[in-house]
Parts: structure tokens; C-alpha cells; sequence
């Protein structure tokens, strides 16, 4: 019985891949005769000059589709015609590198708000939601972003954790990465942000470097050069998006390497790096945003890289193909990224190639989104894989205190518009033999505390430049393992903007008088809202004004606040376990 079951299930593989088959050779052959105008096309496009990333001319010309794809140039019967007279057609824009969890948004309400500006395809690293999650933050991710008019494609996150001085959600090694490249919308191995490893021959990291060889390797190695640089591209990296200056992006591409220039909300390097592209090495770079907060945005996506660049001198055609054809090739995506027969029909229609405003937006031949709005339904989907990851266990007063063992400690200062940090070592006040928040010297208390496993760590620490008056911030938004970090003048305000965040299940808040002034909800892996954009938007606008009202002098101090817990960017970081001195990688003591 067991061995006809087993021929029935053969003989029903076959069949479908037959039928499959089939479906596929007489969809090609239509689509030959609609290019040979033999056959009634289902859309055309007419009137348009199109932007071709090819030839780099731009030429009037119709564009047909059939069946999602671009069937020919030219004059074309249709079913469907659509008059763009005086308009520009542009392939749809692919966005390099991006992570999603910084926009706040779940990839359903992302697509919607970065197709209306022209994207229809992004490379995202998941690596936010595998420090907290691992495997299972990945599983989420790819099933939430299947299915929808906006590709997400992923690079398997390369440094979880990021290092060994604080507690993520996940560890994950090659083995635990490799099943995954059997998904269709994976292409390889994000950004190798522990270069000193690589250049180390450190086992793990020769391991995934190895076992993703055959595939694209991101970089991240700021800074970078001569032999080492050397070293590290030789190791089969082949991109990098920490460029800051021309001279180290044209170094970085004449040794091999595609250059994503970023522009995104914190990091901003596209006028930086310009003066490094020429007409030989333009077809090497791409554009990025890499981290772009919800009001940003929903201002626009890669079309404002694309409209500065052009603003700053870049030729319209250079800049078109940055967006398009150039990630595509780099990623080996076929059939993305342009405008030409057997390609698939994401197009971007834009009244001119200086504002690069967009009016209309298709996803293979079907428009999905038309001056600004969406025309596709809404897709729901559970979240429930992502939720309740704010594990702390109870949590008292007598947590949050600091015992005074000298007069003096080490201070994290602030540097204005940086998310690197200075040492201080500074007098602290203290009461009844325990630290207190001091406001009119702006030291404020600061807590690490770990919200994966329950362990029970919390790292202390004091920060100086938030200008907090009164009350305290806390998130769950604290890179690159996203403990539970909080900020504030009064222990029973911090103690309440804690207990706050835990009821939420992620977010961030402020709280003053023991009251909760504004909070952004973010339970989907403490990282991400469940709702849509605006809703972001404006929950993240009333905790700004909140923490505004409270003193709070930084411009985004709830992005600040997250990168006190990166013990890679130096000068001085706090993790849940410990204080963190990133120059010579090692804790040292709060006080001294």
C-alpha cells in the first residue's frame, strides 16, 4: 500500500510539472507573438519617453506589456492603452541595502508607503529581527513580505550577536543560516560588519564566508584600506555602504568592490561621495537608504537619492541607472532593473528627470500605486510569531539604584549630531550612599536592561547631553541586540517607563510625575508597530514633543539613545553587562 501511495505521488509531481511546463512554453510563445504584433498586447504605454538604462538614450517610444512583462517597444495594439504623453518611464527603483526594522513598519505597511515613490524592489538585512528572534525573526520576515506588489529580497544577517559584550535574542552560525538560502528571495550574506575578524581568520566568520562564496557578500568596513582592504574584499566581499569620503569609495571600487551610496536619516554621504563616480565606474554604484525613521520615509525613498544626485550635477541617465539596472545586475536579480523586452513591467512614470516626482507606479503591468495612493488591498496577516519578546522578570526600585563606591565615574558624553560618544570622568552627586541624576549638570542615570531570556542583567550607567529636565525615555530599540534601554532624572519615572514598555510589549515611551506622557506602541519583535505608517508617524511626533516638553535638546533623542548600547562605535557604551570602554574592547568600572 505504502509503495502505491508512493507512485501516486510520484505520477502527481509529474503531472503538475508537466502541466507547469506547458503553462510556461505557451505563455512564452504568446508572448513572442505579441512582440512580433501577431497578438493584441494587455497593456500599452503610450506616448512616453522612455529612460533607457541600456543604451543610455532617451527615446519616445511605446512600451507593451503581457502578462507582467515588457513584450516590445514600439507601436502596439492593446487591450488597455494609457496616454503618457510628455512623461518620463523609468524602470522601477531597487533600494541596495536597507533594514526595514527602522522605518517601525511591518513589510506589508512598508510596501505601502515606499511604492507610491517608485520603489519596487528592496534588498533588506533582517539583522534587527534576528538579534532578537534568530530563525524564527527570519521565518516572520519572509512570510510576512511574500505575496505582496513591492519584492523583498534578503541578505542573511552575518553577526548575530553583533559581539560578545552583550545579551542578544539569538546566536546564529553558518549551519543555522545555510537552510535558508533555499528560499527564492534570499541572495546571500548581509553586510560583514566584524572586519576585524575577518582580517583575524577568526573560525565562524571564515566559516560563513566560506559557505556564502558562491553568493553576494555585503561589507561593512568604514574606513578601511591598502593590504587590508585588500584582504577583505579578496575574502569574497562585494559590496560595502560605509563610505564617507570620495577618495575611500573609488579605492573600494578600484579594487572590485559595488559602492551603495546611503543617504538615509542619520547617515547622509551622497554629496560626499559623488566626485568619486566617472563615466567608466558609475555601472558600480547603487544607491541606499539603509535606515530611513517612518517620517522620512513617507517624504520619499529612493526617488530623493535619485532627484539630489541629479541636483548636485549627476547626469539624469547615470543617476536612473544607480537606482535600477545596476543593483540588479550586482544581486544577479534577472529581469529586474529595466525597460526592455522579457523584462518584468515595474515601471515608474515622473512628469520630469529633476524632481523625479512620482504620479504613477506599476508592478508587473498592473498600476498599484497612482499619485501618492495605493490601489491594492490590504493584506492581514498574524504577527503573532513576532510578539512578547520583552522578557525582564520583575523588576523593583532597588534595581535601578547605583551605589556609590567613589566620588567620581565615568560619564558617557554626547557628541551633537554623532552617534559616537566621549569618556567623561566626572564628580557624581550622590544621596543616603547611592547615585542620583544630577539635571543641572545634565548627568542623568542610564540603564541597560536585558529583555530576551529573563536573565536578570542590567547595566548602569550615567550619560551626559540629553538636557532632560524631569522624567525618563526608554525603548526597546537599542542596537544592535535591542535590550530594554532607559534613560531619566527620577527613579520612580524610570521605574514606570519601564514597567510601561513591558505592558506594551516593545515601543518607546516617556514618562514624568510617574505618568505616561506619549508612547509609540512597537510590539512586533519590540521593534515594529502593527499599524500603518501614519499612525507611526504620528505616535512618533507626540513622544518627540513629549520628550521636547521634558528639556530634551537632541533632535532625535529616542535614535541617540538607541546607539548608547552599540559597543562597537566607540568612545564609551553601556550594555547589560556593563560598561563598555570600545577602544580597547573590554568593560571597565563605572567609578573610579
Amino acid at each position: 500500500m505504502r509503495y502505491l501511495f508512493q507512485v501516486e505521488g510520484f505520477a502527481a509531481r509529474f503531472v503538475a510539472r508537466h502541466l507547469f511546463s506547458l503553462a510556461m512554453t505557451k505563455d512564452l510563445k504568446d508572448r513572442i507573438e505579441v512582440a512580433r504584433g501577431l497578438k493584441k498586447a494587455d497593456l500599452v504605454l503610450k506616448g512616453g519617453q522612455l529612460v533607457n538604462v541600456f543604451s543610455g538614450e532617451i527615446h519616445h517610444t511605446d512600451v507593451a506589456v503581457y502578462r507582467g512583462r515588457i513584450a516590445g517597444l514600439g507601436n502596439y495594439d492593446a487591450e488597455k492603452v494609457i496616454d503618457l504623453s510628455s512623461k518620463f518611464i523609468l524602470p522601477g527603483f531597487i533600494d541596495s541595502h536597507v533594514h526595514l526594522e527602522s522605518a517601525m513598519l511591518t513589510p506589508a505597511e512598508f510596501a505601502k508607503a515606499a511604492l507610491p515613490h517608485g520603489t519596487t524592489a528592496v534588498v533588506a538585512d533582517p539583522h534587527e529581527i534576528a538579534n532578537v528572534l534568530g530563525t524564527k525573526g527570519l521565518r516572520y520576515i519572509l512570510k510576512a513580505s511574500e505575496g505582496l506588489p513591492l519584492d523583498f529580497y534578503f541578505m542573511l544577517p552575518s553577526c548575530v550577536p553583533a559581539t560578545s559584550l552583550e545579551t542578544s535574542g539569538a546566536r546564529l552560525k553558518a549551519p543555522d543560516l545555510l537552510p535558508f538560502l533555499k528560499e527564492k528571495r534570499v541572495l546571500g550574506l548581509a553586510e560583514m560588519m566584524n572586519y576585524p575578524g575577518v582580517l583575524a581568520g577568526e573560525p565562524d566568520t571564515l566559516s560563513k564566508l566560506k559557505r556564502f562564496g558562491h553568493t553576494p557578500i555585503d561589507g561593512h568596513a568604514p574606513g578601511l584600506a591598502g593590504k587590508d582592504l585588500s584582504a577583505y574584499i579578496g575574502a569574497g566581499i562585494t559590496s560595502d555602504h560605509e563610505c564617507v569620503i570620495a577618495e575611500e569609495a573609488a579605492e573600494k571600487v578600484r579594487l572590485g568592490m559595488t559602492i551603495f551610496i546611503r543617504e538615509g536619516s542619520a547617515a547622509k554621504n551622497l554629496e560626499a561621495l559623488l566626485p568619486a563616480l566617472t563615466p567608466a565606474n558609475s555601472r558600480f554604484f547603487c544607491f541606499a537608504t539603509d535606515d530611513l525613521q517612518p517620517k522620512d520615509l513617507k517624504a520619499g525613498s529612493i526617488n530623493r537619492l535619485v532627484q539630489k544626485a541629479v541636483r548636485l550635477g549627476l547626469a539624469p541617465v547615470t543617476a536612473v541607472q544607480m537606482a535600477t539596472i545596476n543593483p540588479a545586475q550586482h544581486f544577479g536579480l534577472r529581469g529586474s532593473g529595466a525597460v526592455l523586452p522579457g523584462y518584468d513591467a515595474d515601471l515608474v512614470v515622473v512628469k520630469d528627470l529633476s524632481d523625479f516626482i512620482v504620479e504613477k507606479v506599476f508592478k508587473r503591468g498592473v498600476l498599484v500605486a497612482d499619485n501618492g495612493g495605493v490601489l491594492y488591498p490590504d493584506r492581514r496577516l498574524s504577527h503573532a510569531a513576532a510578539k512578547n519578546t520583552v522578557r525582564t522578570g520583575p523588576l523593583g526600585l532597588d534595581d535601578i539604584r547605583i551605589k556609590a563606591r567613589s566620588a567620581q565615574a565615568r560619564i558617557i558624553e554626547l557628541v551633537p549630531g554623532q552617534i559616537v560618544t566621549r569618556q567623561a570622568i566626572l564628580p557624581v552627586p550622590a544621596r543616603d550612599g547611592y547615585v542620583v541624576s544630577d539635571p543641572e549638570r545634565d548627568i542623568l542615570k542610564l540603564f541597560v536592561i536585558e529583555r530576551h531570556r529573563a536573565t536578570g542583567n542590567i547595566g548602569r550607567g550615567l550619560v551626559k547631553g540629553f538636557g532632560l529636565r524631569s522624567g525618563a525615555l526608554a525603548g526597546t530599540v537599542a542596537h544592535d541586540s535591542h535590550n530594554l534601554i532607559v534613560v531619566g532624572v527620577d527613579d520612580e519615572d524610570i521605574l514606570t517607563a519601564i514597567r510601561e514598555i513591558k505592558r506594551l510589549h516593545g515601543g518607546l515611551v516617556v514618562v514624568n510625575n510617574k505618568k505616561v506622557m506619549a508612547a509609540l506602541p512597537l510590539p512586533v519583535a519590540g521593534l515594529m508597530s502593527d499599524r500603518d505608517l501614519d499612525s507611526v508617524v504620528k505616535g512618533m511626533t507626540e513622544t518627540l514633543d513629549a520628550a521636547q516638553q521634558l528639556g530634551v535638546r537632541i533632535e532625535q533623542p529616542f535614535s541617540t539613545l538607541s546607539f548608547l548600547a552599540l559597543p562597537v562605535i566607540p568612545e564609551l557604551k553601556l550594555t547589560d553587562k556593563g560598561l563598555v570602554d570600545v577602544n580597547t574592547f573590554a568593560f571597565v568600572d563605572l567609578f573610579v
